[in-house]
């Protein structure tokens, strides 16, 4: 039997000037990105990220 993937997640907001080196920022430490939405107010989105929790 396999051991199934555990994941953490994380909500970022993202700026809209700086949105490329956020994400990049995140993804060198092991972040995967899932999603982006509208943020809840103004025009900023939100990120979704996850990545395999740590054994």
């Amino acid at each position: 039997m396999t051991e199934q993937t555990k994941w953490e997640y994380a909500t970022i907001p993202l700026l809209i000037h700086a949105t490329k080196q956020i994400l990049d920022q995140w993804g060198e430490d092991g972040w995967e990105l899932v999603a982006v939405v509208p943020g809840p107010d103004g025009p900023n989105p939100v990120a979704y990220l996850k990545r395999p929790k740590a054994a």
